[in-house]
């Protein structure tokens, strides 16, 4: 799954550049909508990413690219492999700014962990 982001002043801390924080949120909404597609009636929290590195600064009017694949699947959790790629209004080429694993969990009604084959 692809989704795109417009990086506005809005995304912007102090200094100009995009807060760490938009960012992670991003991958997280993305993340869990193509969790939310591939298993229709989950219902998905957040357990953790497996890394934070930024590997490049962001800047406004840059456009984001989120490229999600599922990497691996347990019985009530699923993961998913996060890359960010980066196209400045400089640069033509998507550059690479961002990669993780994000894991996902199925929960029941009551907040106890329920398998994705029961779904």
């Amino acid at each position: 799954m692809e989704n795109y982001k417009l990086v506005l002043p809005g995304d912007l801390n102090q200094n100009g550049y995009l807060y760490g924080g938009h960012l992670l949120k991003w991958i997280d909404e993305y993340a869990w909508i193509a969790a939310t597609l591939e298993y229709p009636g989950s219902s998905f929290v957040t357990v953790g990413l497996d890394k934070v590195t930024f590997k490049r600064s962001v800047r406004k009017g840059a456009i984001l690219k989120f490229v999600i694949e599922k990497s691996l699947e347990g019985n009530t959790s699923v993961q998913y492999f996060v890359n960010v790629y980066c196209q400045s209004k400089c640069h033509a080429d998507m550059d690479i700014i961002f990669s993780t694993h994000i894991t996902f969990v199925n929960l029941d009604e009551n907040g106890a962990k329920k398998s994705l084959n029961s779904i």
